[in-house]
């Protein structure tokens, strides 16, 4: 099993292997050209080049950063506002019509706690968002947390687990503070 694999498959692997390195590489270069580039066609056609998007009418503001882009998967109508940070060493799938503000961070990759073991090693948990979620800005998601449809994660929050359909999640960790109603909700 190659370390990719491993990765992917949410199991110990080295994220020294000269593989993930250059795939890293890639995507370093590929955000640069995106953060780079003013013209919003052209930094389109660069977005479709890194991540998996549905339609073309995905949007990732400058700013944004990955580990590979090719474990990304934006739903139709995905908007990224500046500064999102998404670390896609396991998946990261996101429904239709999602929005996140400025400085989001999605975060796959885990670290040992024991200190030698972390020398060498992490794992990675998929993060899954549904559709019409709403994440406001600087809130962080953490490795294997689902997000139900049409939620909201209030600004600054720190998901730490499951979020449900139609609520409202603030804080550190993040709470419900309240259940969308039927009005509110497509």
């Amino acid at each position: 099993m190659t370390e990719r694999e491993k990765m992917l498959a949410g199991l110990p692997y080295d994220p020294g292997d000269p593989d993930l390195r250059e795939g890293r590489a890639r995507a370093v270069a590929l955000t640069i050209a995106i953060n780079a580039e003013p013209d919003r066609d052209r930094r389109r056609d660069l977005v479709n080049a890194l991540v998996k998007a549905s339609d073309a009418r995905a949007v990732i503001m400058p700013g944004f950063f990955c580990d590979y882009g090719v474990n990304i998967h934006l739903g139709a109508n995905a908007f990224v506002n500046a500064n999102g940070v998404f670390l896609d060493c396991a998946e990261i799938r996101i429904g239709d019509n999602f929005q996140a503000g400025p400085g989001v961070q999605l975060l796959t990759p885990e670290h040992p706690l024991d200190a030698v073991e972390r020398r060498g090693k992490e794992t990675a948990r998929p993060i899954t968002i549904g559709d019409d979620v709403w994440i406001g800005g600087g809130a962080i998601v953490l490795a294997g947390v689902v997000i139900g449809d049409r939620a909201v994660i209030g600004a600054g929050s720190v998901v730490t687990r499951d979020v449900p359909p139609d609520v409202v999640v603030v804080g550190n960790p993040a709470r419900i503070v309240r259940r969308l109603t039927s009005a509110e909700t497509p």
